[in-house]
């Protein structure tokens, strides 16, 4: 694949298109602001297009045994592997993530396809003992339907494999809302399932305006459930409008969470790994650990070690050799980080950033702890979604525990200890979907991923995101008695 201007159009019933207007949209480079593609535009007449063919090709994939459907999946998911690395190319120059970490995201939603395919043929009906003779009483689990799937750009592959994944398993049609600051990587994705041999309109992909897609992809009749990644705000909306059409929805959402390292943690562990996952993806991770809640006694001795592996952080083009960093999205993300930490300096935080080099053009941001904030603070109360920490004392568990539980976000949370009896606690009391002890075990395809409280509801992994994509149909027949 060239990394000349790349132009990303249309998936319309199996077809690459222009949009019908021939309207598009830029597509920049975030580590230098330059244009690099352009994106077609999706009218209304395209999406009337794509919903009827997402229709005819609901029916043909239902069609097809959970066997043949495995098969299709498992093709596309080596095709994934094979391109890793032009792909990857591709995800850098419109992401801005280093390329070793979109060829990781690639090869992960590899994995996550494979997982789900598999897991579609143990999609089994079941038989309940029936309280009379002769009555067989069976469930039945049923592809739902055509899925609308709306996807962030943070992660512009693996977050369209989970939504892909589950429903193809189940035996869904899924059109794809795909990111508009990030396009080209998702199309290649879908390109990988056409080459798989999918049947036309299985799987579609469009473009545009997110306002209006959505109204237009929730309200058709043809769809019949929802799944979105993103903000808290978009996506109570985004329910709303679907429970007004009573359609079930999958909602992964917002976080903000909160990291508790106890006095019997292994600092050096801590240190590491918590750096390595709260500036991945220059922190633009939905589950990174944000708010750091130290132990008194060891909060000194961890910021000295949290700050050396910050400064070993190389910033710079994703592209560029050994960057482990690179620039955040756009303009408006830079913007939004200046305005938080320029907010709780004012407020009487103290800032201090990674002695790291930035390039002098792009989105960049440095790597930035914010110490001893303060409940005023906005950054304390909004996700930064960026490469800020945030770093607070405590000398009660039961504290720790309470300032974790104190944001109506619940998706991803950390503890470091030593401690068994800690870490059940933690396991038990900390409001979250999902919480890692000492180390950061989240994501993987078989084991739920999803957030409770207003970072959402239902799961992207394990079986139940295959079921959550299904009808359940109870059928009780009462047979004849055989005449033996």
């Amino acid at each position: 694949m060239s990394e000349d201007f790349i132009s990303t159009q249309l998936l319309v019933a199996g077809q690459w298109q222009d949009a019908a207007d021939g309207r598009t949209l830029p597509v920049f480079n975030p580590a230098t602001g330059e244009e690099i593609g352009k994106i077609a535009h999706a009218s209304k007449a395209d999406l009337a297009r794509v919903a009827d063919g997402a229709a005819q090709g609901f029916a043909a994939w239902r069609a097809l045994t959970a066997w043949d459907r495995f098969v299709i999946m498992r093709k596309a998911a080596n095709l994934l592997r094979e391109r890793a690395e032009s792909i990857g190319r591709i995800m850098s120059r419109e992401q801005g993530k280093p390329l070793e970490q979109a060829i990781i995201e690639i090869k992960g939603a590899a994995g996550v396809i494979e997982y789900f395919g598999e897991e579609g043929r143990r999609l089994n009906d079941t038989l309940i003992p029936p309280r009379v003779p002769n009555v067989e009483q069976r469930v039945l689990h049923r592809p739902v339907g055509v899925v609308a799937a709306f996807t962030p750009w943070n992660f512009p592959i693996n977050q369209i494999a989970r939504k892909l994944g589950a429903a193809l398993a189940a035996g869904c049609a899924v059109i794809v809302k795909a990111p508009e600051d990030t396009p080209a990587s998702p199309a290649e994705l879908l390109r990988a399932f056409c080459d798989a041999g999918v049947p036309a309109g299985a799987v579609s992909l469009v473009y545009g305006n997110p306002a209006e897609i959505s109204e237009y992809l929730i309200a058709h009749p043809v769809v019949r459930k929802i799944s979105f990644t993103g903000s808290t705000p978009v996506g109570k909306h985004l329910a709303s409008l679907a429970g007004s059409q009573m359609k079930p929805v999958t909602m992964e959402l917002g976080g903000h969470a909160p990291v508790i390292v106890c006095e019997d943690a292994d600092l050096d562990a801590a240190a590491q790994r918590l750096c390595a996952a709260k500036f991945r993806n220059a922190g633009q991770v939905c589950i990174a650990p944000t708010r750091f809640l130290l132990h008194k006694s060891v909060a000194s001795s961890f910021v000295d070690k949290f700050k050396a592996q910050m400064n070993a952080l190389k910033v710079g083009s994703g592209l560029d050799d050994g960057v482990t960093m690179g620039p955040v999205v756009n303009e408006r993300r830079l913007k939004a980080l200046t305005e938080l930490v320029d907010d709780a300096r004012e407020k009487g935080a103290t800032i201090w950033q990674a002695d790291v080099p930035l390039p002098n053009e792009g989105c960049f941001f440095a790597p930035t702890l914010i110490l001893n904030p303060t409940l005023s603070m906005r950054v304390m109360q909004e996700e930064p979604f960026g490469p800020i920490a945030l770093v607070s004392e405590f000398t009660s568990l039961t504290d720790a525990v309470k300032e974790a539980n104190r944001l109506p976000y619940g998706l991803a949370a950390y503890a470091y200890t030593r401690n068994e009896r800690t870490e059940r606690l933690l396991g038990e009391q900390v409001e979250a979907g999902m919480i890692a002890i000492n180390h950061h075990g989240l994501g993987v395809p078989e084991v739920p991923f999803g957030g409770i409280k207003d970072s959402g509801y239902g799961t992207e992994g394990g079986p139940e995101a295959v079921k959550a994509h299904t009808l359940i149909k109870f059928v009780s027949t009462e047979h004849e008695k055989a005449d033996f």
